[in-house]
């Protein structure tokens, strides 16, 4: 359904859902000691200097040790593609 987010920790989903719009699994700048915080970077918008591309196994590993599941939305309420993402706490999507 249009509009309606999802929640996942597949990570073939994860990374189908980023690369079909053109998203780079990166990680915040100048975090430290392997961890940190990740994010989907899309083209075009503002994490070009607060971000730095990693591997998607480094994202999923840290996406994995924090526990985290990526709550996302295929389309708008209007069918356009939407890049609407989060990444939260497992625990706090669990049974949705």
């Amino acid at each position: 359904m249009a509009g309606e987010s999802r929640t996942t920790t597949d990570h073939d989903t994860i990374r189908r859902w980023a690369e079909e719009r053109d998203a780079r699994p990166s990680r915040v700048k100048d975090v430290g000691d392997g961890g940190g915080i990740i994010r989907l970077d899309f083209p075009g918008y503002s994490g070009k200097d607060a971000l730095e591309e990693i591997s998607w196994e480094e994202f999923f590993r840290i996406f994995d040790e924090n526990n985290l599941a990526l709550v996302y939305q295929d389309d708008t309420s209007s069918g356009e593609t939407s890049n609407f993402n989060k990444l939260v706490d497992r625990e706090s999507v669990a049974g949705q």
